[in-house]
């Protein structure tokens, strides 16, 4: 299949005739050994799906690999913002994890991780426990609510979504802003950075704004940033509201959230209260749980410090942690999550043939926004590996858009067809 032309048709039509090799009660011992050994990948998202397909690929089947992933489907978040802005709906981000199984032989377990015994290289679920050579966590992003104790119910989410992990909030929100009169206030609030896909905040503003711009004219779009400026494509964002939404986006940097009144949607600054008609508080965030389980966080910071030219963690051997769970320099996106990961499956290999690593990987991120309905902006970097400093480092190359396009809407679709072919097929 051509993966410019990949589309949510094709790739349903050719999932539905393919049987999964799902477990829904597994226990797997190391009784029988593949040829090159065990790798066990926490996480279904874009890092887990890509290692797990290229590790098979280039171990040529010889490393076995078992995913487990309380999600029976793929939901994208690359995209989801379109959701709200109305151009999307939930169900063209979705997809069936059928023709990764089926192409490449991964085996899947549709559970949830209960704990993890590094010492003994095993993991327990629900239903069941895994034994494993190499262990790859990539959980993806977990929320920190101690200092918003008030949203950590589903009932408080269900009243104020975050809508951060693409799925039922998103739906949610997207409900709450059509059943919201025309002449109301949405506001949404912004985490210090690092954060998962850090234009992410300002382009869903956008969406709104767009929305209400066709919809709900006299509405408002407010934003509360708890960092002191727009942190990623500042100009064009600035620009884009400025030209696009002089009266209804209106952006406040330095506004970190104090407390959340659930029950009148109010919401508090150390400078103002402001009461919302629809309220969307995006929560501080740190490496999701089964990161956690496996004690990879770092003291006093919530992400895991790796190796680069492995993703093995610095504290805890043959486990490696892919994706937003990852503590970088480099952006928390989709693009950088498949990046490493490929990294980490060629390392793995390499290590279970008792060969080493490549010393000097080199990849690259390219982030599409929309503005509107049809036009975007992308920023694009290459990151090479530094020996002497240990880290990925921006190259040469790179840059953001002049101005955004319909063009470059149409190439952001591209995008998306091409990584969603490329994680699942």
């Amino acid at each position: 299949m051509n993966k410019s032309h990949f589309n949510r048709r094709d790739f349903i039509k050719a999932a539905g005739v393919i049987g999964g090799l799902s477990f829904s009660c597994a226990v797997f011992s190391m009784a029988n050994k593949p040829p090159m050994g065990r790798v066990v990948i926490i996480g279904g998202g874009y890092a887990g799906t890509t290692a797990a397909k290229y590790i098979r690929l280039w171990s040529l089947g010889a490393v076995e690999v078992i995913v487990i992933e309380k999600s029976s489907q793929f939901v994208s978040c690359p995209m989801s913002n379109l959701v709200l802005g109305g151009t999307r709906t939930i169900h063209d981000l979705t997809f069936s994890y059928d023709l990764v199984k089926k192409n490449h032989g991964v085996k899947w377990v549709e559970d949830e991780v209960i704990s993890i015994n590094t010492e003994v290289k095993k993991v327990m679920m629900k239903r069941g426990e895994i034994s494993y050579d190499r262990l790859i966590v990539a959980p993806g992003v977990d929320f920190n609510y101690e200092v918003l104790p008030e949203l950590k119910t589903t009932e408080a989410q269900q009243k104020i979504p975050h809508a951060w992990k693409a799925g039922w909030q998103t739906v949610n929100l997207r409900k709450q802003l059509e059943a919201m009169p025309d002449g109301g206030v949405f506001v949404m609030t912004i985490p210090k950075a690092p954060y998962r896909c850090p234009p992410g905040p300002y382009e869903r503003a956008c969406q709104v704004a767009s929305y209400f711009k066709t919809n709900k004219p006299s509405s408002k779009v407010i934003v509360l940033d708890a960092n002191a400026e727009v942190i990623s494509k500042k100009g064009l964002f600035l620009k884009a509201w400025a030209e696009l939404y002089p009266s209804i986006v209106d952006y406040r940097p330095d506004s970190p959230i104090k407390s959340v009144d659930v029950a009148s949607k109010t919401i508090s600054t150390d400078f103002e209260k402001i009461k919302a008609h629809v309220l969307n508080v995006i929560p501080p965030q740190t490496a999701g749980k089964p990161a956690k389980m496996a004690n990879l966080l770092e003291p006093d910071y919530p992400w895991c410090e790796v190796d680069f030219l492995t993703y093995e963690s610095k504290t805890v051997p043959y486990v490696h942690i892919v994706g937003d769970s990852v503590a970088s320099g480099l952006p928390k996106s989709a693009h950088i999550a498949t990046s490493q990961a490929r990294v980490c499956a060629s390392a793995i290999v390499e290590l279970m043939k008792g060969q080493s690593p490549d010393p000097a990987p080199v990849f690259a991120n390219t982030c599409y926004s929309y503005v509107d309905d049809k036009q975007a902006m992308h920023v694009a970097n290459v990151f090479r590996y530094d020996a002497p400093k240990k880290i990925m480092v921006p190259a040469e190359g790179g840059g953001v858009s002049a101005k955004p396009s319909q063009e470059e809407g149409v190439y952001a679709k591209a995008w998306a067809q091409n990584i969603w072919a490329d994680v699942l097929t």
